[in-house]
């Protein structure tokens, strides 16, 4: 055999499958559109809306309509859970302004440029700030929307649920825990349990910088221990106590805030 050369003529090397993973995205376009480079595929967990930065309060929705200073204001009573006093002082600044067409114009505006970057092919989800009747209008054919529903991806099950759950924070995309559970359960097993919100372990809710806990999914939680998934991949949580963790057979990974971050998270096989 002569030097350099193969010792086996026949050998072939297994293709590998690259997926990029992200997750609360509010408005950072920029990023977004460098996401899926290099991968075969970009999930989105959801949360493409920035209606309010809580480290930059003139970035957003609300600053936009009502300023910096009132954007600082209620996110001084949200953050110091004066839920009842932040809603008095927004229906102060909404009086006398159509509320639904305002936000809805402002968030048509954040679709178009963002659905425009996304690469083909992306699988998507929504965040608990998305407005889901709106993405049919700007969703590509590159673009698949799941919630409650199954996609294969390089030969792996992926389960997509998205919105979160009821909180005093009123967001658009929040519905009940029955209506969640269904949803859950309706994925079945799957290899990859994809959410917007975490499973409900501390851990995993608490927020290190907004000081509390952030609504988890006990039946994501039960979904784990009861059809043990290799991966479940979540966002929600923009600064958590613990980004990754095992619980049986399943790595629980918040993908990160892609806002903050622009990095997406990498998963491989």
């Amino acid at each position: 055999m002569r030097a350099g050369a193969p010792r086996n003529r026949h050998t072939t090397t297994t293709r590998r499958t690259r997926v990029h993973v992200v997750s609360d995205v509010h408005g950072h376009i920029e990023a977004l559109a460098r996401a899926g480079d290099g991968a075969d595929a970009l999930i989105c967990l959801g949360d493409l809306v920035l209606f309010l930065d809580y480290a930059d309060h003139s970035r957003g929705i609300f600053p936009d309509l009502f300023g910096t200073e009132n954007a600082h204001r209620i996110v001084e009573l949200r953050t110091a859970r004066r839920f009842e006093e932040a809603r008095a002082f927004g229906r102060e600044l909404w009086a006398g302004r159509d509320r639904n067409e305002a936000i809805l114009s402002a968030v048509r505006k954040q679709y178009a440029e963002m659905f425009a970057v996304l690469p083909t092919p992306t699988y998507a989800t929504y965040g608990n700030v998305d407005v889901p009747t709106l993405w049919p209008e700007y969703a590509g054919s590159g673009t698949t929307v799941l919630d409650g529903e199954r996609a294969e991806i390089g030969g792996l099950v992926f389960g997509f649920v998205g919105g979160g759950l009821k909180t005093p924070m009123n967001t658009p995309y929040e519905i009940s825990d029955e209506e969640y559970a269904a949803k859950v359960e309706a994925l079945g097993p799957v290899d990859v349990l994809c959410s917007h919100v975490p499973p409900e372990v501390p851990e995993l809710t608490y927020d290190t910088v907004a000081r509390r806990f952030e609504r988890g999914s006990s039946a994501l939680l039960d979904a784990i221990h009861r059809t043990r998934p290799r991966y479940a991949l979540f966002g929600h949580v923009h600064q958590p106590l613990v980004r990754r963790m095992r619980i049986g057979a399943t790595e629980c990974v918040n993908v990160g805030h892609f806002a903050s971050t622009g990095r997406p998270w990498v998963l491989e096989w």
